[in-house]
């Protein structure tokens, strides 16, 4: 396993093809400060850059949190144009984050609020232990959720239950996240992050190829028309279709062995 720093406040860590990106700011509950950000999206532009990579898990060094969100008093302290020239760079974690070419399972405990819940939506799978509380309560800070979460929420469970929780500012629960789709998988207190590295090793052993056409055609097809989703698949197929993953895994199967994938 190896290690690998971006900044003072984000570790990567390698885990065979699985890379754990891991928040590390404990002293401010992984809140996201400029400089965070910035690291978060290094890390995440590495990580699209290397091959070898087939699963990210997005886990926190924190004991009680996962992250709280915006760093609210680095941003009192900007002016107004400060405050403008800051975005772009709140942004890119996000977004880093998002475009993962991969798939990507975040590991929640404890408190996942604002923008440090909107890293978790910006993930494919949620896993959280019991004691994670979860939310977008940015309304009542006088802003509105800014980091995709005005739109990962809906995608998730449905314009009327996100406008629900966005605009009542709530604070949800685990049980209660697992219910309404907040959150994927509830594992036992403090086995997020195993439970999370579990299911990143089991999807790590399939077609790397195979695993980002299809985040490729999920995310890319969400929100189409049947007709036109249907023609990303078939873009994402042809893609591999005559790959060398694609003749492994047909090969691995007929001979009852396990694929060793070229990964192209």
């Amino acid at each position: 396993m190896g290690e690998q720093r971006f900044g003072e406040f984000v570790e990567v860590r390698r885990h065979g093809h699985v890379a754990e990106l891991a928040l590390d700011r404990p002293k401010a509950m992984n809140a996201v400060s400029s400089g965070m950000a910035r690291s978060i999206r290094d890390a995440c532009l590495a990580l699209s850059g290397d091959q070898s990579v087939r699963v990210v898990v997005v886990s926190s060094t924190h004991e009680r949190a996962f992250c709280v969100g915006a760093d609210l008093k680095e941003r009192n302290s900007l002016s107004d144009a400060e405050l403008v020239r800051q975005r772009p760079v709140a942004r890119g974690a996000y977004t880093g984050i998002l475009e993962l070419p991969v798939p990507t399972i975040a590991a929640v405990h404890g408190f996942a609020l604002g923008g440090g819940f909107e890293i978790a939506l910006s993930c494919d799978v949620i896993v959280a232990d019991p004691t994670a509380v979860v939310g977008l309560p940015e309304v009542s800070v006088g802003v509105i959720p800014g980091g995709g979460g005005t739109q990962l929420l809906p995608r998730r469970v449905g314009a009327a239950r996100a406008a629900e929780l966005v605009f009542s500012a709530r604070r949800v629960e685990a049980a209660e996240a697992r219910e309404l789709g907040l959150v994927d998988i509830v594992a036992g207190v403090g086995e997020d992050r195993d439970e999370a590295l579990a299911l990143a090793a089991r999807i790590a052993a399939n077609s790397p190829v195979g695993l980002r056409a299809a985040k490729r055609a999920l995310r890319l097809g969400h929100g189409l028309d049947l007709a036109a989703g249907l023609e990303v698949e078939d873009a994402a197929w042809r893609s591999v279709a005559f790959s060398g993953d694609r003749a492994e895994g047909v090969a691995a199967f007929n001979e009852k062995r396990k694929p060793q994938w070229p990964g192209e």
